[in-house]
Formats: structure tokens, sequence, C-alpha cells
């Protein structure tokens, strides 16, 4: 066991006096974590770099603002407020927002820019408008009408958008609208990703627009098959009776199709999609020269996916790609078409490790272009002219995300340059050609930091350099900010558990103090990261708590092997893995194991409820949000990759749910959940709540009427957090300090 401890003088040299952190200052403004920028773009010729930013009096309203690179000047371009004072979002805008985890947003959420750089589309609560960049006080609305997935077309021709589950171009030389599509409405959608596309396969748009402005791919589905969750949406003044189309694990998905359409005079061309239609439609995407089509068709046991060109003159079809699975195979990324060369790049797992692989356009693989034990997260850009191909990795630690340099040839595939020099964590925007890329950068002790770089990591200029000084929003608590730990422990068979952990503010070895673990669990995500993190898990540090975070196997950044350990049955190893982590704390010294607890949201939800079942006398209290509690309450695409369908898998998911483990649960419980969650629906907690009630067992709830999964907005989550906190203070008896 390796262990990277910060030393201990460091740890003990806090100040008894130091201003801690409340949970109303999280969520009050300004934002603690200082200026936030999202959403950062560079202009088209490089001259600007734009972002949303919240404000200093409210930091849920997001403004458009640009940074001029050659002044170094700084202005908001467009005012969300001015642009429109009222915001009226529909149902459907709101839905997209929670799937986005953007629901707590308000103002601009999303912009593009033209591909002249001269103007820029902001779609604004159902409007579009668009603003010239050389007046930006003027913005023209060119469509209204509760409008969704706005796009510009890459020649600049025209403006796309979705409207009434159909598709219209707006030719912007003349000022028509064009409806493209016409049988949208009811159960039929054009243009749209349905729910799992959504919230499982990262679609945020079902259209897809040829280079050339010639021809618009799009999706056609149809959600009839797909059962009616009939449920209660309960508000504070009223509830609603919704039915929603959900299609649970081993129920019928949408009918999907595929079709191109010309924007100049709107004929339609059918896709065929092969034979199967119980399949999903992944994406779309075009080749460099806009000759080509291509899609990603994935099987409904997610076992196959094929990548599959299409001639657009003659709608000729051949295979490129077949990826396959013994458990699943993940959905990763777009192609890549280079631009100069009839080529594109392609990422797989098939060597048990993510990779890159050039691969030419009749399918045949020309070379990989990363390689060894080692993975990548996504490709980040290609500059044709020096032949490097950038992408993000966790290779130097898997807690960190840095950018490296690969080149085309393969001559540095298992040897890539690593092009980020600070640890931690980099999220990175290049700009089209790859000759600059915006920086954002953060680690334990060092809130978000936005730089311009050139691609050897040259700083050109600050953006937002967010320093952590005397007038930073932060500063008061700066004294009081708890140090993260990193180590790693060993599963039952042998594979690397990566943990962090917080040791509360005044950290005293002599003393025993309660544990607050923080689970998710799930796959798709990693927990133990190392930015700047949740400022919740600092206040729990400051309130006298040691805070622990582990990433089980079936944890995402890593390899293969390590996420296919969960196939078949969800819960059983993720348990074991947290248990290694508990025992490990009860261990400790400084470690009182009467006195811990855990927490968890969604897939953490189910996670809290498993490990109380299995581990009650270690587990002193626990608090659920949101939980899944039976697999067949959830969505086909997510569950059945990892369990199959349940008359496939009876046992799995008996085995996988909550309900056959509740013997065990004897630790308090708080059971927290939204009333009209539309993504985990609140039968889960229902289901639950009867069957405690039924075994006699006593727990603490708490429901948030009009709450969604995230249950957004600022008084709701300090509600939130500052109920989570007097559970464990009560239950763990944890007076501020740490003190039994």
């Amino acid at each position: 066991m390796r262990i990277l401890l910060f030393t201990l003088l460091a740890a003990m040299s806090f100040s008894t006096s130091a201003e801690r952190l409340t949970i109303d200052r999280i969520y009050d403004n300004a934002n603690l974590s200082g200026s936030a920028p999202r959403k950062l773009q560079v202009s088209p010729d490089g001259s600007r770099v734009t972002f949303l930013r919240g404000r200093d009096n409210d930091q849920f309203q997001l403004d458009l603002w640009e940074f001029n690179v050659k002044d170094q000047s700084m202005r908001r371009l467009v005012d969300s407020k001015i642009l429109q004072a009222e915001e009226n979002i529909s149902d459907q805008e709101k839905a997209r927002r929670e799937r986005e985890r953007i629901a707590n947003l308000r103002g601009i959420v999303d912009y593009s820019w033209s591909p002249d750089g001269k103007q820029l589309l902001v779609p604004l609560a159902g409007d579009l408008y668009l603003i010239d960049l050389s007046n930006t006080d003027k913005a023209r609305k060119i469509a209204s009408g509760q409008v969704m997935s706005a796009q510009i077309s890459p020649r600049g021709r025209y403006v796309s958008y979705v409207r009434d589950q159909n598709l219209f171009v707006f030719e912007l030389s003349s000022g028509t609208e064009r409806q493209l599509t016409k049988d949208g409405g009811g159960t039929v959608h054009n243009a749209e990703a349905e729910f799992v596309a959504q919230e499982e396969m990262a679609q945020t748009s079902g259209y897809w627009w040829a280079p050339d402005d010639s021809r618009i791919a799009f999706k056609r589905f149809d959600e009839s098959p797909v059962p009616v969750a009939r449920r209660f949406e309960i508000y504070a003044n009223r509830t609603e009776v919704v039915e929603q189309r959900y299609p649970y694990a081993g129920a019928s998905n949408v009918l999907v199709s595929l079709a191109l359409v010309s924007p100049e005079n709107g004929v339609i061309q059918a896709i065929d999609l092969g034979k199967e239609k119980d399949i999903y439609l992944v994406r779309a995407d075009w080749s460099a020269d806009a000759s080509t089509l291509v899609f990603q068709r994935q099987s409904r046991n997610q076992k196959q996916l094929d990548l599959i060109a299409v001639d657009k003159q003659s709608l000729a079809q051949r295979s490129l790609i077949i990826e396959t699975a013994s458990t699943w195979v993940s959905i990763l990324d777009k192609p890549y078409f280079l631009k100069k060369t009839q080529q594109f790049l392609w990422m797989s797992e098939r060597s048990g490790r993510k990779h890159l692989y050039l691969y030419d356009l009749q399918g045949k693989l020309v070379r990989a272009i990363s390689q060894g034990e080692w993975g990548i997260d996504g490709l980040l850009a290609v500059d044709e002219q020096s032949q490097t191909v950038y992408v993000a990795s966790n290779r130097d630690a898997v807690s960190d995300k840095q950018v490296y340099a690969l080149k085309l040839d393969g001559s540095t595939a298992d040897q890539p340059q690593r092009v980020t020099k600070n640890d931690g964590w980099h999220e990175t925007r290049f700009s089209a050609k790859a000759e600059i890329f915006i920086d954002t950068w953060s680690d334990d002790n060092t809130p978000p930091q936005v730089s311009l770089r050139k691609p050897d990591d040259t700083l050109i200029t600050w953006i937002e350099h967010n320093e952590l000084n005397a007038s930073h929003p932060y500063a008061r608590f700066k004294e009081a900010h708890v140090p993260t730990e990193y180590g790693s422990l060993k599963a039952e068979d042998g594979q690397t558990l990566y943990y962090s952990i917080k040791k509360p503010l005044n950290f005293n070895p002599a003393k025993r103090y309660p544990v607050f673990l923080q689970v998710y669990g799930g796959p798709g995500a990693q927990t133990v990261q190392r930015h700047w993190g949740s400022l919740f898990e600092q206040y729990m540090a400051q309130q006298g708590y040691i805070v622990f975070k582990l990433d089980n196997r079936g944890s995402a950044r890593r390899e293969r092997q390590f996420t296919n350990t969960i196939y078949n049955t969800l819960g059983k190893h993720e348990v074991a893995d947290q248990l290694v982590g508990i025992n490990w704390l009860r261990q400790q010294d400084f470690v009182d194991a009467k006195r811990i607890g855990v927490f968890g949201w969604s897939y953490g939800g189910f996670m809290s409820l498993r490990l109380l079942s299995a581990a009650s006398d270690k587990i002193a209290a626990g608090v659920s949000v949101a939980p899944v509690t039976d697999w067949a309450l959830y969505d086909t695409h997510y569950v059945e990759q990892f369990i199959n369908q349940p008359k496939d898998n009876a046992e799995g998911y008996r085995q996988s749910g909550v309900f056959a483990h509740l013997d065990g649960l004897k630790s308090p419980l708080l059971l927290m959940h939204g009333m009209a969650d539309d993504n985990v629906l609140f039968t889960n907690t229902t289901k639950l709540i009867d069957d405690l009630t039924t075994r006699g067992v006593l727990f603490d709830l708490m429901t948030y009427p009009g709450g969604k999964h995230g249950i957004a907005g600022a008084a709701k989550q300090k509600h939130v957090f500052h109920t989570i906190e007097a559970f464990f203070a009560k239950h763990l008896n944890n007076p501020v300090g740490g003190k039994p």
C-alpha cells in the first residue's frame, strides 16, 4: 500500500480562529470558487475567447463575455437580462437541462460562433438571437416559439433548429424560414435525441450538418412502443399527473430511423439502418469533404457497435469498423476525419485500454496512434500541418487529467509527450487548427484558473487568473482550507483502488474522529480527482469529519479489466471495495470506528443503501438521495449493458437491487428524493418506503416538492445539505471539532 501524504506539519498548521465555511455561504453570491467561466470557445480567427459567466449578485444567472486576445481586454457581450427580462422555458427544455446537469442555471446557457467569426447565435428561453460582433447592442431575433437544438450551419448560410418536434432552417441571406420535416408531433420526433440518447449517450442533438451545407442527417424516432409511466409530479401548490414515455429495463425502446434532407429544397432520403430494428442510433457524422455520412449503430444488447459509411449521392453503404465485446461495448467518441488525407481517427477499447487508431475510408486499419498500459480520455485536436494529435489522459496519475501530444505516424504511440505541466486537472479547448488552446486548470488547493496557451504549454495570456488573493471570495476561508491526501488500497482480486482523504481542520492525530464517507461507485464516473472539488466536503472537514472517497471497481477512467468486474451483478463488487476502504479506516488510530457515516446520491444513493444493508455493524448511519432501488425501474440503455434484460438475468436483477439485502439494514437511514424526478423515478423511493414500513424499519424521510433528480436551486440545495449535516451530527454525535 502506497500513500501520498502532506506533512503532518502542514495538516496541523491551521489557526483555531480561521473562518470556516457555512452551507448558506456556499450557495450565496459571489461564487466562492471565484469567476467560473463556462462554455469557453476560441473565435474562428483566434482573436477572441468567449465564455459564459455568472453575475456577482447571482452566480446562477449567466451572461456572455469575451476576452480580446490582442489588447487583453474583457467585456460583457450580451446581458441576458436585457436580451430577455423574463425567462419562461418549456418543459422539454427543462428536461434537456436536467439531462445535461445544468438545471440550476438561468440566462444564456449555450451559444455558438458563425464560421466567419462575425456573429454569435444565442438561444435564450426558447427564442433565437443573432448577435453581430460589430454592434453587440443590437440583437436580431430570428426564431421564437420554444425552439431547441439551434445550430449555425458549417458554411454559415443557415441557422437550424427544432420546433414542435420538426426540423427548420432559417436562411440568413433571405430571412426565410423553411420547415424541413412535417410529420413531427405526438409520439413522432424529428431531429431530436430521445431520453436514453440524452441521458446515456451524451447526445445533445438529433441532427448533423454536412460540412458543405448541402445536407442534414437527422434522426427520426417514434416513441409509441415505449411504455407510459403514469406518475405524479408533486409541487408545493399542485399535483400534476405526468404520462412519461419511460423505457424501463427490458421494455421497448423508441423506433428510430435516419434520413438526409436538403436545406435548399426539403427533399428527404431515407437511410437503411439494417434489418434489426431494436437498435440504438448513437450518432452520425460526415467526412471532411461531405461526400460520406457515417453513423454508429449499437445492438440492443450493446455487445456490438458498427460504424457504417453511406455515400451521399448513391446511398450505398459499407461497413468500416465492427467493435465487439463479451460484456459491453462502450460508446466513446465520434470519428475524426482528416482534411488532407482520406483517413479518420477512431477510439477503441479493444486492447483493454482506450486507445486511438488511424483508418482509411474503406475501413482498413492503418496504424495505432496510441498504445500501451495507459489509456486516453478523448481526442482534443489534430494539427495536420505538424502531424500532431492532442489527447487527454491520466497516464501520469489516475486522479489527474493532462494533455498529451502524439504523432500521426505512430512513432510516439507508447511514449506520448506531456503538454500541460501543472499536476492536477486540465479541461482544455483547442482552436480549430490547434494553434492555441484554452486551459482551465485547478488542483485541490487552487480554484479554476483559465489561460490561453500555445501547443507547447507556453502561456500567451491569462483569461481568468483567479488568484486566491485578498480580494478573492474564498480569501476569508483560505486559512481553514483542508488539504487532500491520496492513497491506494487493494481490492479482493488484487486490483488497485484509489482513495482520497481530508483530515479535519486542526487535525490532532491523538484524537479519534468521525468519518463522512461520500460514495458514488457507479460506472462512467470517477470521484477521486485532483481538482478544486466540492465545497461541502470542505465544510464537513471543517466541522470535524474525516472526509473519505474511494473509486471502486466499475468506476471510470480505468482499464476494462477494472470496469468489467461489475458485469451481471450491480452492487456486489462495488460494496466489497467500499468495505475495503471502511476496514482500512477502522484500523487508523485517528478514526472512531463507531462513528462512520455514508452519503450518496443517485447511484451513490443506491450504494448507501447497499452498504448499510451489508455492514450496519461498521456503518453508524447513512444518507441516500434519489436512489435506484430496483434496476427494473431504470432505463434500458444504462441497465442492460451491465446486467442484460430482466428476462435473461432475473437473479441478477434481484441481487442487484436493494430489496434482497434489506434484512441487514439496522443503522439509522435518511432517505431523500425530489418528488418530480423524471430520471430516477420517485417510484424507486415509494417502493422502498413501503418495504421498510412493512418490515417495521424506522427511518427519516425528506422529499422535495417539484424537485427533479438534482433537486436544483440554491434554496433547495441549502436545505438538502443542512439536512444531511444535521443528520450526521445527530447520529455520529459530532459537535464541531470532532470531540465526542
